[in-house]
């Protein structure tokens, strides 16, 4: 289960049994998020914020920033996601200490 980011006490991750659409989890004590990165047609359509069954979400607070960090980061995540899952490439934890 490899650790995208930390931000601000949330935990970014993939898990290593993921499936398309592109997408990330985002952890915050026991609550939890996933956010599917939307392409169609290869162009970038939205980040969609959706709730992991059997989890209880992440606040509205949490979710807005969880967004607005996979916009920002959305290029570099779909490139960890390809290295991760295609060439199998190890990825590594990145913390961020700048508000996006």
């Amino acid at each position: 289960m490899p650790k995208l980011y930390e931000y601000f006490g949330l935990v970014i991750l993939f898990y290593s049994n993921e499936h398309e659409p592109i997408h990330v989890h985002c952890k915050f004590q026991d609550k939890e998020n996933k956010a599917e990165i939307v392409y169609k047609d290869g162009k970038f359509v939205e980040v969609r914020i959706v709730e992991v069954p059997g989890k209880d979400p992440l606040d509205v607070q949490n979710q807005k920033k969880f967004k607005r960090l996979v916009e920002a980061y959305r290029e570099d995540i779909v490139r960890k996601w390809i290295d991760f899952f295609v060439y199998n490439i190890a990825v590594s934890c990145e913390t961020i200490t700048k508000k996006v």
